[in-house]
């Protein structure tokens, strides 16, 4: 596999090694010596999720306050542009986003580490998203940061985006910065 880092620290990209011929095509979507000694992958995951979603939806930005969620995230079905938000304030990239566009073609994998907020808005018509996660979902513990805000000032690559009632009503990343 290849690995490739991002301007985010600790957070990095994923090229699994795709084996393939005309019956279709094999990889390995995670093993632990591997993703430990070439990614640095190692925390342990204890909840896999999948969602399926329309074009022009947008998740995000979601985490959990005091039980962080790393995700390892990847596309079996469509495209999505998916993102991070650094949030740890130790972090030399604190207040950084990263991007990156995971299909099922490309079959790229996206490692955000505890302490992200994680989003992705959906290009093509469908798309089934996996992701690992290292931490059990807690909906009393769940925030968020508006996908929209001006000091992230994300280029989501869209305009009037499908979103939850929830996201449409996330704080911004200042109220974030004020809170902790």
């Amino acid at each position: 596999m290849n690995v490739i880092k991002t301007k985010l620290k600790d957070c990095v990209i994923i090229q699994p090694q795709v084996f393939g011929d005309n019956r279709g095509f094999f990889l390995e979507s995670f093993n632990l010596n591997r993703y430990l000694s070439l990614a640095g992958i190692k925390d342990n995951f204890v909840q896999d999720n999948r969602s399926r979603s329309s074009k022009g939806v947008l998740r995000g930005l979601h985490f959990q306050k005091t039980k962080p969620q790393g995700k390892l995230v990847s596309v079996t079905k469509g495209s999505v542009l998916d993102i991070a938000v650094d949030l740890r304030k130790y972090s030399p990239s604190f207040g950084q986003w990263e991007s990156i566009v995971l299909s099922d073609e490309n079959k790229t994998q996206f490692w955000v580490p505890p302490g992200f907020a994680h989003g992705f808005v959906v290009l093509s018509d469908v798309a089934d998203f996996s992701y690992k996660c290292t931490n059990y979902y807690d909906p009393k513990d769940e925030s968020g940061i508006l996908w929209n805000d001006p000091d992230l000032d994300i280029d989501w690559g869209i305009d009037n985006p499908i979103l939850s009632e929830k996201d449409k009503n996330l704080p911004l990343f200042s109220e974030f910065l004020n809170r902790n």
